[in-house]
């Protein structure tokens, strides 16, 4: 198998999302944290929120993960029914009622039957990503909203060298083995390409910043998030993490602060 193959399979792989990665909330809350850190800060709910503003009904969050636009959704727009739908049932135990076990790529839903669809940092962990998008296309009412998200190819590459530098130094080489991306199948670049095939406007918000840390642990806390795809790294998992959190505690010695430069971005989507 070749390695963007068996990367592709290691990103969609469900045992891996059910049994591990999404089992708990634990490993998305860790990702998502490092944002605390960044500059600009964007309240991503509250954005969703605003471009929901006209929808009324039904909202469904696909891939709705530990359920925080749900809850932020319930707070400001208690009008809306809310649903919430993730492959793993483990991680939906924190989030608010009604939530469901249901494949984005076959919605348990009826055709026309949501006002709005959440599809936040999911789509990249479907294994068939055009079916999933018409789907979502499907379940939406005739100029129903999908809002979407992802990040960029060049995202946090900061953090794409720190893991290559940590793993060639466990490894005794150079540079080592690329860590798993989790957006590469939907990049930011691909991804109005991908959702234009079933939506007729896309409009592209793209979310720029830079994260400054002046300690390691929110570093190292965002690496070991990726401890489902360990075997898939093709390095000491724990000693790559442990090099890693060395090299930034020089760094931020040095320079005082470790920088990484990210860039997420939102999609909306109009039928």
């Amino acid at each position: 198998m070749d390695p963007s193959t068996e990367h592709d399979a290691a990103v969609t792989d469900r045992s891996i999302l059910t049994g591990s990665a999404y089992n708990t909330g634990r490993d998305l809350s860790a990702r998502q944290s490092i944002y605390q850190w960044q500059t600009p800060r964007y309240d991503l709910p509250g954005i969703v929120v605003e471009r929901l503003r006209r929808r009324r009904g039904t909202v469904v969050d696909v891939g709705c993960g530990n359920g925080k636009f749900i809850e932020r959704l319930r707070r400001d727009r208690p009008d809306l029914r809310l649903l919430g739908l993730d492959v793993s049932r483990g991680i939906l135990a924190g989030v608010p009622r009604p939530v469901a076990v249901a494949d984005a790529e076959h919605l348990p839903l009826a055709s026309a039957g949501v006002d709005g669809a959440l599809a936040l940092h999911m789509l990249y962990h479907v294994e068939d990503i055009p079916a999933a998008i018409k789907e979502l296309a499907r379940v939406v009412t005739p100029g129903g909203v999908v809002v979407a998200s992802t990040n960029s190819a060049r995202d946090k590459a900061e953090l794409d060298r720190l893991w290559e530098r940590s793993a060639g130094d466990v490894l005794g080489l150079e540079k080592g083995p690329a860590r798993i991306s989790l957006s590469a199948r939907f990049p930011l670049e691909r991804a109005p390409d991908l959702l234009g095939a079933a939506f007729g406007k896309i409009e592209t918000i793209q979310l720029p910043g830079t994260i400054a840390v002046r300690s390691p642990e929110p570093v190292i806390a965002h690496m070991k998030s990726y401890r489902a795809w360990a075997e898939q790294h093709a390095v000491p998992f724990e000693e790559t993490v442990e090099r890693a959190r060395e090299i930034v505690a020089e760094h931020i010695e040095r320079n005082g602060a470790f920088q990484i430069r990210c860039l997420g971005g939102m999609l909306v989507c109009t039928r």
